[in-house]
């Protein structure tokens, strides 16, 4: 018996590829039986968390996530859908005014209630545009939010060719405001409930970044 496996979605669990559903974060195909789903899951197929070619994808959860207090530091960050003839995909547009030191963070995210414990990574498939190159995904578990809680952030660099990236879920490391902490908890995989992409300064980094930075975005999966 197959338990527990998918995401989590109103307090159920769905099973299986999902190819799709509907949730407030994107659009996805359901399989037309919950058998059908099962033989996903034993043939260890990916599971879609967010599907940004299909027509249907919603990003009207999606929220704009960035440090625009400091002055300086104001920083802004959106997420579109692009729809043209051959294509479709989200855009994550990004401008980073941090800091003389780096601080700063310009960023999205959206709610969501996944149960990825039966999963070893998120698979994304994207592109970057411009000068800059470096980014974070960023997930919160146990419906935390804002800065008083730790995120959990994976790095990753994107080239301007299409890239299937692979992040492994046990390398997703807790941070407090860029910095790295050493006696949080670990990362919660069965209960995330927000996820987002960063463009960040690099305030305990050597390298720095600022100005403008462009990522396009095919699809989010969790894999086996």
């Amino acid at each position: 018996m197959i338990a527990n496996i998918g995401l989590k979605v109103a307090g159920a669990i769905l099973i299986g590829s999902l190819a799709s559903y509907h949730s407030s974060a994107a659009c996805l195909a359901t399989p037309s039986s919950v058998s059908e789903r099962q033989t996903g899951v034993a043939m260890g197929e990916d599971v879609t968390l967010f599907d940004f070619t299909d027509p249907n994808a919603n990003i009207s959860t999606w929220v704009e996530s960035s440090d625009t207090v400091r002055q300086p530091g104001m920083s802004k960050a959106t997420i579109v859908i692009q729809k043209a003839q051959l294509f479709q995909r989200a855009i994550f547009f990004a401008l980073l005014n941090p800091q003389p030191n780096g601080a700063g963070f310009a960023g999205v995210r959206t709610p969501v209630d996944f149960d990825l414990s039966s999963f070893s990574s998120l698979k994304i498939k994207l592109r970057g545009q411009g000068q800059t190159t470096n980014f974070k995904i960023i997930i919160k578990h146990h419906g935390e939010v804002g800065d008083g809680s730790p995120s959990y952030e994976q790095f990753f660099t994107a080239t301007n060719e299409f890239q299937e990236l692979n992040l492994p879920i046990d390398k997703f490391q807790p941070y407090w405001r860029g910095q790295a902490l050493q006696n949080a908890e670990p990362l919660d995989s069965s209960n995330i409930t927000s996820f987002g992409f960063q463009f960040y300064g690099g305030v305990y980094d050597e390298h720095k970044q600022s100005g403008p930075a462009t990522l396009e975005i095919d699809w989010v999966k969790a894999s086996f």
